[in-house]
């Protein structure tokens, strides 16, 4: 089994590819290899959030099922 790095892993690493690429001084093929990096982890990061807000919004039932939340229930 192969460690994945945290969030905050990810997102450090996508910051210094966005912070080289702006730099401008990285050599087009490098540049290109860095850019599809920052976007798969970028897709990364973003599942990895939609993920995170999907078991926020949800609670456990009476019968300890969870369903949606829904904050203007009972009102």
């Amino acid at each position: 089994m192969t460690d994945q790095p945290s969030f905050e892993q990810n997102m450090q690493k996508l910051e210094q590819i966005v912070q080289q690429l702006e730099q401008g001084n990285v050599p087009l093929e490098q540049a290109l290899k860095q850019f599809q990096a920052g976007v798969q982890l970028s897709s990364e990061l973003q599942a990895t959030l939609n993920n995170a807000e999907n078991k926020l919004t949800k609670v456990m039932n009476a019968n300890n099922q969870e369903e949606p939340f829904d904050r203007d229930q009972g009102n």
